[in-house]
């Protein structure tokens, strides 16, 4: 019976299918890259099996353990997961490919319609080294990342924890995509057929390993084909004369020799001393040897690294040459009784690479002669630790790098990484991806700010878990590791205690970007507009901030003047500046525009509004376009303190119409009492999740806003889903037996009543029956009778509860000024209740 240990797009099948299946190779991944691949369905798998891996009691854990080879530390899976976890990769993605979501075609350049996106090699053929067990899944990951379809090839000696792992990052996305873009092979190299099958296809190959294993796969990479070498290298440390002298150094440097067994291409080979003193050198290495020596021996994992015959005799064969030439003054040897370690002084400065197993060579290098004496070995060198004073470190760090070296570390660091690190001088997956741009016709993509909106929609995985309230986001939030809670806002607290909400940079960083192709698509112009920031700021209420970082990403002209009680010295401004485009609260603006009406109509040049917050209603935007000659009045985005920016309106959109940001969220619409999703087009709580935050589960949030969902595509192309927003949960009040919606008395308010300005409702408990008072914005129109009749003949709920003397209604016309308002971010309270 044929053992089945190759891993083919979601099956194990054994050699004679594998055999069949890589003959047809070309048109499996023709079919593989013909569907789309988000970045956050790698992510989301990644990040579930990292959780996975790093909890020993898990299943997975247990089932993957069992394939570890021989010997090899069950924490190394431990290891794996903590690499493939959200918050790792997500960083890798940043500094590599400059984003969490680096294959979509979003503008280059914000002023120009030009769209550039990092896109999928194809097919990466990967040929895993013998010795790694971590290697060859990490190389996967990473050519996921990109986008890629990816054939592995392992020794014939390894087990099977490749596969199995493989199979267990697929079988946790629920799409298929991923295992649609896996197959491991387990063969010999000597199997040459099955190497040029896996390679002829290949748009990159990328091999680990020595000259040798580079050789013989390139022989099977097609022209045109990037071969992609993470080979051996020869690391070294460099000491000046200050740090050689110091204990804690030779201890440091002792540490970088002895762990993994100088088996990382990053562990030291040489050490380089910065004289011409050949005394100075002998006396050197007698010391380090003593420190060498006073470490214990290895054990566990590392201990599994002993010498195979062939390796032993390389270091018989090193250690005997250099003891010949001791007795021409050149060497001196410094070793263990055992043979488990040597130190060998050499008065000759080339690079001389270390037959390892804690076997270091020690030579003289005056930093004058670096350049010179480490260049020929360019193509090998890798990390150097140098330690020395601050100004030496800098100058030779320099040195070294012109010289081959691709990284620097102090010693006692040299095996210590970061994440996104380059590997040998280049980021891996700028490797594995292509550079790709698109150029379009401005007059037809002036609004289009990402070209795969109008080309395909985004498919996120399926949000799941119970539903979250504010408390259960609140809570979390206080607790976040330091890393992760780099920037507080405070919510304004309209509808209730202000709310704490926590970012990492790079979450703000991503939401802001996300908010600035929002408003593009609302019709800001980053290259004529000129806009006045008039959002509240201050009390880490984040609305001033967050689109002053908007306006800076999208590169457009900026006047910071906040919201502020000096209407006068605002228009003044505005006038003086040349504004054309007001940012702002609705109620703020409104205040704005009628205080200084005279001066703002004669100046005659403002064009755009874009509001948050709140909403105009119809009523007030005939205002702002008749009076004001305002041309655009459309909301600048839909969002929250907690979860960023959630939707944005395009051009066709009108009211409280808005696109999802489906690249970040998922939406569901539940009905109103029970947790069901309501049938298309009915009225139900917007729940949200997030998808791109680190250090935060915002999975399945119960915002507190009404929505309905609006079938079909809309007429500006986009696939992103739409939906429209038909008040707050806390803008529904149960008064006198019966529901009654603020956002239904600002409609009849405007529609019926031909009300223009701002309206309030308040609840207060009388004596005998509770009082519902609309107040209304006084302005030259307004008639708080006509209003009370409007009210009562278009909504019978209301009518029905007046009739049946439960409730008084009262209608009064005020200043603006007097309506209640939050205190930080000066938003209207659209609901005042005082009866609790």
């Amino acid at each position: 019976m044929s053992v089945h240990h190759h891993y083919w797009q979601g099956s194990f099948v054994g050699d004679e299918e594998a055999g069949r299946r890589l003959a047809e190779l070309p048109a499996a991944v023709e079919a593989a890259l013909a569907a789309e691949l988000e970045t956050e369905t790698v992510l989301a798998a990644c990040d579930a099996l990292s959780t996975a891996l790093c909890d020993a009691d898990h299943p997975v854990h247990g089932r993957l353990a069992a394939h570890l080879p021989e010997g090899e530390d069950p924490a190394v899976l431990a290891e794996l997961g903590t690499l493939l976890g959200r918050r790792e990769l997500t960083r890798k993605l940043r500094r590599e490919l400059g984003g969490t979501a680096p294959g979509r075609l979003n503008r280059a350049d914000p002023r120009e319609t030009v769209y550039e996106a990092w896109a999928p090699v194809g097919l990466v053929a990967h040929i895993a080294p013998g010795n790694a067990a971590t290697v060859a899944p990490l190389s996967i990951v990473e050519g996921l990342l990109a986008g890629n379809v990816n054939i592995l090839k392992t020794s014939s000696a390894d087990t099977l924890l490749t596969q199995h792992l493989m199979a267990e990052l697929a079988a946790l996305d629920p799409s298929g995509a991923l295992a649609a873009r896996i197959v491991v092979l387990r063969f010999p190299s000597s199997r040459q057929e099955w190497l040029r099958l896996m390679c002829a296809p290949a748009d990159a190959v990328a091999v680990w390993g020595g000259e040798g294993a580079v050789e013989g796969v390139a022989a099977h990479v097609p022209a045109g084909c990037r071969l992609v070498e993470w080979g051996h290298r020869i690391s070294f440390a460099y000491l000046t004369a200050d740090a050689w002298s110091d204990a804690v150094v030779l201890g440091a440097l002792a540490d970088d020799v002895c762990l993994h067994e100088q088996q990382a291409c990053s562990s030291p080979q040489v050490v380089y001393l910065d004289t011409e003193d050949e005394g100075e050198v002998f006396a050197f290495a007698e010391r380090f040897a003593a420190v060498l020596g006073a470490r214990p021996p290895a054990v566990g994992a590392a201990s599994a690294a002993e010498p195979d015959p062939a390796e032993a005799a390389e270091l018989t064969t090193t250690e005997l040459v250099a003891r010949l030439e001791e007795h021409l003054g050149l060497t001196r040897v410094f070793a263990a009784p055992d043979g488990s370690w040597r130190v060998m002084a050499d008065t000759r400065s080339p690079l001389t690479a270390s037959p390892l197993h804690r076997s270091v060579w020690v030579k003289p290098l005056p930093r004058k002669r670096m350049i010179a004496t480490l260049r020929p070995m360019r193509r090998y060198l890798q990390t150097a630790g140098i330690a020395g004073s601050p100004t030496d470190i800098a100058e030779l760090s320099r040195t070294a790098l012109a010289a081959g070296a691709t990284r620097v570390t102090p010693v006692g660091a040299m095996l210590e990484s970061y994440a996104g690190e380059p590997h040998d001088g280049v980021y891996a997956l700028q490797r594995y991806s292509r550079r790709v741009a698109v150029q379009a016709d401005p007059s037809l993509f002036a609004t289009t700010a990402c070209l795969d909106d109008l080309a395909r929609p985004v498919v996120l995985p399926p949000p799941e878990g119970p539903l979250l309230g504010k408390e259960d986001v609140q809570e979390p939030a206080r607790r976040l590791a330091r890393a992760d809670a780099e920037l507080y806002f405070r919510s304004g607290g309209s509808t209730g205690a202000p709310a704490l909400s926590v970012f990492s940079y790079d979450d703000y960083d991503t939401q802001m970007h996300a908010a600035a192709r929002g408003l593009l698509a609302a019709g800001y112009d980053p290259v004529g507009d000129r806009t006045a920031n008039l959002f509240y700021c201050g009390a880490m209420y984040g609305s001033f901030i967050s689109f002053f970082s908007v306006l800076e990403r999208l590169g457009g002209v900026q006047l910071p003047l906040s919201a502020g009680p000096d209407h006068r010295a605002t228009a003044q401004a505005l006038i003086d500046h040349g504004a054309d485009t007001l940012f702002g609260m609705p109620s703020y603006l409104w205040q704005l525009l009628h205080a200084e009406a005279d001066a703002l109509r004669a100046y005659g040049g403002l064009r755009k509004v874009f509001y948050g917050g709140e909403h105009f209603t119809a009523e007030q935007q005939r205002t702002l376009r008749d009076t004001f000659g305002i041309e655009v009045i459309r909301s600048i985005t839909y969002g929250s303190t907690d979860l960023g920016p959630l939707g944005y309106q395009c051009a066709e959109s009108t009211g409280g119409v808005h696109h999802l940001h489906a690249d970040l969220h998922t939406m569901e619409i539940l009905d109103l009492a029970e947790d069901r999703p309501v049938a298309p087009g009915e009225t139900g709580r917007l729940v949200f999740t997030t998808h791109a935050r680190r250090g935060q589960h915002l999975g399945r949030y119960v915002i507190g806003d009404l929505g309905r969902e609006v079938p079909g595509r809309c007429p500006c192309g986009r696939h992103a889903p739409r939906f429209e927003l038909r008040g707050r949960t806390g803008d529904v009040m149960r008064v006198a037996t019966y529901f009654l919606g603020h956002r239904r008395f600002l409609d009849l308010a405007g529609e019926n009543g031909g009300h223009r300005g701002e309206l309030q409702v308040r609840l207060d408990a009388a004596d005998a029956r509770e009082r519902l008072t609309v107040r209304v914005e006084r302005t030259g129109a307004t008639d708080p009778e006509r209003l009370r009749e409007v009210f009562l003949a278009g909504y019978p709920e209301l009518r029905s509860a007046v009739a049946e003397r439960l409730l008084d209604l009262v209608v009064e016309a005020v200043d603006g000024a007097s309506l209640d308002r939050s205190p930080t971010s000066g938003k209207l309270l659209a609901v005042v209740d005082t009866r609790r």
